[in-house]
């Protein structure tokens, strides 16, 4: 049973599966649209109202990541390169760039890359991508200098659990594991290989598929310019033109939009990806937009480009965050750079000092570079799909690159509306089960953020104590850790439906803020101690033979760039 693949167990294969399938409708959804068709006073269930068109065409407003994954996204699966397919669009400026914060992504980025039909490998070689196993988090749980254990790691594997074995949580949480190590060390042999520079799978290893769960670190503006060229592929049209202005509907719908460069644009469905400028779903539409910035800090971002001191320096697999006076740096390596910035609040801090901190942590490297600034939006809006117009991307909702949500969510948002896709034209009960999708996943993801925040016991600075204050902290997730004090997370608090992240990696980040669940009372609900001990001193085991089996992280991209050379 404990060879590498078996360690890695039931749990990677099925991880992947999970993270193809796990922003799927609930299996009721078809009673769902039934019914929210029902309800509606204007159309019958089972006939569409003779003024409704089927949509044909989808125009696509905005390029880069946002734009061109969703373009492929639909292409794939609605059958654009087919003759009856629904004809797809992306109209995009070539006076505006990309933002590209992130280049770090979460898990579920495996099973859209193989959805659409990209090869690993060129991936691999076309984006200067890497392998990310998880997040290393520096100086979150206490300041620097402060006694006690100064980083944490949220790896992407599952907690080992081999067939009938116990669930090795709350063994952790009395004890069992012998060593006295940090939850996600004790749980799955990832750390242990990401700290020794070796990379999540084998050079033999199939396409997405390797022991150990893992996403990528990419540049943003080459995985742009890669999608772009395989949504070309799978019969998606391209303008390059810039969108003066939205022309409106007696019924307030999107009738077209005005171009310098080719006149007007009209289609059936139109998806806005400008970015933060949310030219359709905001300034035309008026959806209105939630901010956060009362419950997550962080609003500026420096950013450099740091080349690395030798070709052939060890590439960490995963980001590192490291936790400064008014924010956190972001630490990410790709093939033959760095990408390094600071993510803070201007309340807290101003640009100077702001650059001051980011120079720091980088180093003499930093001397000749210039930080690039951007400003962040953070909050999204509850109404993301207004008449025939559906926002993804930031024209939709932005919650800081802590945690990668911002891919994730266009991965989100691609798939909803590719698979609930109105092709009879009735969108009201669609955009309905749309909004209601997003917003749940976006309140989500903010209570998964902000518990890296306020369980912090730093006190070094207002910006971490505000963090803390209870009135900072929303009631969904006081109310998750009122019940995590005498349990921990179980599988049945989340809807997995509308979360992005598993509970396994709630528990990473909850225990490694050093959260406190006593289970003294219910000791005794927990009778497999010794099974416990044995199978966490197997883990310890097979970490050390998965070092042996795993090439060095820079090893294995190398030899996935040779597959194309």
């Amino acid at each position: 049973m404990h060879n590498l693949d078996s360690a890695v167990n039931l749990n990677d294969n099925a991880v992947y599966f999970f993270w193809l399938c796990r922003v799927l409708p609930p299996k009721t959804s078809g009673l769902t649209l039934w019914f929210l068709q029902a309800s509606s006073p204007t159309v019958h269930p089972f006939q569409k109202e003779d003024s409704v068109k089927p949509v044909q065409n989808v125009l696509i407003v905005g390029g880069g990541t946002a734009g061109w994954l969703t373009a492929a996204f639909m292409a794939r699966t609605l059958g654009s390169g087919s003759g009856s397919g629904v004809h797809i669009t992306v109209v995009e400026s070539s006076e505006i760039g990309i933002i590209g914060v992130g280049e770090g992504t979460f898990p579920s980025i495996r099973g859209t890359l193989a959805a659409i039909g990209i090869d690993e490998a060129r991936f691999i070689r076309e984006c200067n991508a890497t392998f990310k196993q998880g997040i290393q988090f520096v100086d979150w749980v206490r300041a620097p200098g402060t006694p006690g254990s100064n980083h944490y790691f949220h790896p992407f594997s599952l907690p080992s659990q081999r067939a009938g074995g116990p669930d090795l949580l709350p063994y952790w949480l009395l004890g069992a594991d012998e060593n006295g190590a940090a939850f996600a060390q004790a749980s799955t042999m990832q750390k242990r290989v990401a700290d020794a520079s070796h990379g999540p799978k084998r050079t033999g290893d199939g396409d997405y598929l390797g022991p150990l769960n893992y996403a990528y670190h990419f540049d943003a503006g080459r995985f742009a310019t890669l999608l772009a060229t395989h949504a070309k592929s799978l019969g998606v049209a391209h303008k390059v033109a810039t969108v003066d202005t939205v022309e409106l509907a007696e019924d307030g719908a999107i009738s077209g939009v005005v171009t310098r460069e080719c006149g007007t644009l009209t289609a059936d469905l139109y998806i806005d990806c400008t970015g933060f400028q949310a030219a359709l779903i905001g300034k035309a539409l008026g959806s209105p937009f939630r901010s956060l910035n009362d419950v997550l800090f962080v609003d500026t971002a420096l950013a450099m480009q740091v080349p690395y001191a030798t070709a052939d320096a060890a590439i960490p697999s995963y980001t590192i965050s490291t936790a400064h006076a008014a924010g956190w740096t972001w630490d990410i390596g790709l093939q033959q750079r760095r990408g390094i910035g600071y993510v803070y609040s201007s309340r807290y801090t101003d640009d100077v000092r702001a650059e001051q901190v980011l120079r720091a942590y980088i180093g003499p490297a930093s001397d000749a570079l210039t930080p690039r600034k951007l400003k962040l939006n953070v909050g999204y809006r509850d109404m993301q799909w207004v008449k025939n117009c559906v926002a993804v991307g930031l024209s939709g909702g932005f919650l800081e690159p802590l945690e990668s949500s911002g891919i994730g969510l266009i991965e989100t948002a691609a798939y909803l509306v590719s698979y609930l896709f109105p092709r009879d034209g009735n969108m009201v009960p669609v955009a309905k089960l749309f909004n209601e999708m997003m917003r749940a996943r976006y309140e989500r993801i903010v209570d998964f953020v902000k518990m890296h925040y306020c369980l912090t016991q730093r006190t070094d600075s207002q910006f971490w104590i505000d963090n803390a204050d209870t009135r900072t902290i929303p009631s969904t997730l006081q109310e998750k850790l009122a019940m995590w004090r005498c349990r921990p997370p179980h599988r049945l608090d989340f809807v997995v439906d509308l979360e992005m992240y598993p509970p396994s990696s709630w528990q990473y980040v909850l225990y490694g803020m050093e959260f406190n669940t006593d289970l003294g009372p219910s000791r005794a609900a927990y009778p497999r101690m010794d099974e416990a001990r044995q199978e966490f001193a197997m883990i310890q085991k097979m970490g050390l033979r998965a070092l042996a089996d795993l090439p060095t992280h820079r090893a294995l991209v190398s030899n996935l760039c040779a597959r194309l050379a």
